[in-house]
């Protein structure tokens, strides 16, 4: 039996939903301030190391904090028709392990460029995705996204 392959254009995420003290953290991952889209942090996983590991090493990078990785709770994708890519992130439940979010902190790919902890009121005066963010944060059980067209 051969392996299966991903095929160029698919990507496959991880992010962090992380509650700490009833505040969820968010990263925005857009180079240069390029847009007001506030996500979970998280990226890209490498191959060879498994989805929890991906994610501890993310977190770090993004925002310099260290997290014990729960259970999955959301799949999320989302394609850009144009171009073909499509990437599907698998969101775990995180805690806190150590580290403090600060202002000199500096994600090495250069990539997130602000993040913060905001309460759910706060976060409705943000504009994020996914648009299910705020019921899986702070809800229960395991959800799925089905494939919607990016957003910038």
């Amino acid at each position: 039996m051969s392996r299966p392959t991903l095929r160029p254009g698919l990507r496959l995420a991880v992010r962090a939903l992380l509650l700490h003290e009833g505040r969820l953290l968010l990263v925005n991952a857009w180079p240069g301030r390029q847009s007001d889209l506030w996500c979970a942090p998280g990226g890209g996983v490498e191959q060879g190391s498994s989805l929890p590991d991906n994610l501890m090493r993310e977190v770090h990078e993004e925002t310099g904090l260290r997290i014990a990785v729960g259970a999955p709770c959301l799949v999320n994708e989302f394609h850009d028709p144009a171009s073909g890519f499509h990437q599907v992130d698998v969101y775990f439940r995180a805690s806190l392990r150590g580290g403090a979010l600060s202002a000199q902190w500096s994600d090495p790919a250069g990539i997130v460029n602000r993040r913060r902890f905001v309460t759910r009121e706060q976060l409705q005066r943000l504009r994020f995705k996914p648009d299910s963010l705020p019921e899986v944060a702070w809800g229960e059980g395991i959800h799925y996204d089905p494939l919607e067209p990016i957003v910038r």
